[in-house]
C-alpha cells in the first residue's frame, strides 16, 4: 500500500485556498466521498457547507476557527518549507484520481508551482479545475471524446515527444520544450488520442470538459505502473 495520509478507492476532492467559485465548490463537494483541504482551503470548504476529512499543509494560512472546527486527528501539519501545500497534499493522497480546486487563477506563481508538482508527482493522477480551464499531466496514453473545434492546448514542462490522433495539427515528429516548441491553441477534430513518451506534457481544455477529462484520466494507464 502506498504510504499516505488519505487512502480512497474513489476520486478525492482537494481544495486549496486560491481563487474559488463558491457555487462550483458546493456542487463538487456533493459529488465526492472524501475531501481534503490544503491549508487555507479548509476555510473555503467550511464556508461552502462541507467539512474536510483531512487538513494537510504547513498550516500558515488556515484560520484558527477552521482548524478548531476539525477533530485533531484530521489535522496533519507538515512544517517543512521545501514544498508547496499542494505537493504536501498530493504526495499524501492515495486515490485513483485527485480533483483539485483553488489552485488556478489569481497568482501566476502559484499556478506555475502547481504545474511543476503535477510533473513531479506524475504517478498520482490529478486534475486541476479553474474558472476557465481544466489542466492535467498527460498520462502515457489518453483517450477523450471532444466536440469538433474544442480548444486543446498542450504545454510542455520538459523536453517531450508524442503522437496524436484527432488533433487538427498532429504532434508526431515534434520535439516540445518550454523554451522552444509549444502546443497551445490546437483543436480537436473529434475524439482525440494522445500518446506521450515521457511525463512532461500538460493538457489544457476548457473547464466545461473537466468531467470528460476526469473520466479519461481514470481510464488511462499511469506513469510508473
Amino acid at each position: 500500500m502506498i504510504d499516505a495520509i488519505v487512502h480512497s478507492a474513489s476520486p478525492v476532492l482537494l481544495v486549496g485556498g486560491g481563487e474559488l467559485d463558491k457555487d462550483a465548490l458546493r456542487a463538487e463537494l456533493s459529488r465526492f466521498d472524501k475531501v481534503v483541504a490544503a491549508d487555507g482551503g479548509a476555510d473555503a470548504v467550511l464556508a461552502a457547507g462541507g467539512r474536510p476529512d483531512a487538513l494537510i499543509g504547513d498550516l500558515d494560512s488556515v484560520s484558527e476557527a477552521a482548524r478548531a472546527a476539525l477533530p485533531a486527528e484530521a489535522v496533519h501539519e507538515i512544517a517543512e518549507q521545501d514544498s508547496t501545500d499542494f505537493d504536501k497534499c498530493l504526495r499524501n493522497i492515495a486515490a485513483p484520481l485527485v480533483v483539485a480546486m483553488g489552485f488556478l487563477g489569481a497568482r501566476v506563481d502559484h499556478q506555475l508551482a502547481a504545474f511543476t508538482v503535477l510533473a513531479q508527482r506524475a504517478e498520482r493522477p490529478c486534475l486541476l479545475i479553474g474558472a476557465h480551464d481544466a489542466v492535467a499531466l498527460c498520462p502515457p496514453e489518453l483517450k477523450i471524446g471532444l466536440p469538433r473545434d474544442t480548444r486543446v492546448s498542450l504545454w510542455p514542462l520538459a523536453e517531450v515527444t508524442g503522437r496524436s490522433d484527432g488533433l487538427h495539427w498532429p504532434i508526431a515528429g515534434m520535439r516540445f520544450a518550454p523554451h522552444a516548441t509549444i502546443g497551445t491553441s490546437n483543436r480537436a477534430e473529434g475524439p482525440i488520442r494522445l500518446r506521450m513518451d515521457a511525463p512532461g506534457m500538460l493538457i489544457l481544455l476548457p473547464a466545461r470538459f473537466a468531467g470528460a477529462l476526469a473520466q479519461a484520466l481514470m481510464a488511462a494507464p499511469r506513469w510508473g505502473s
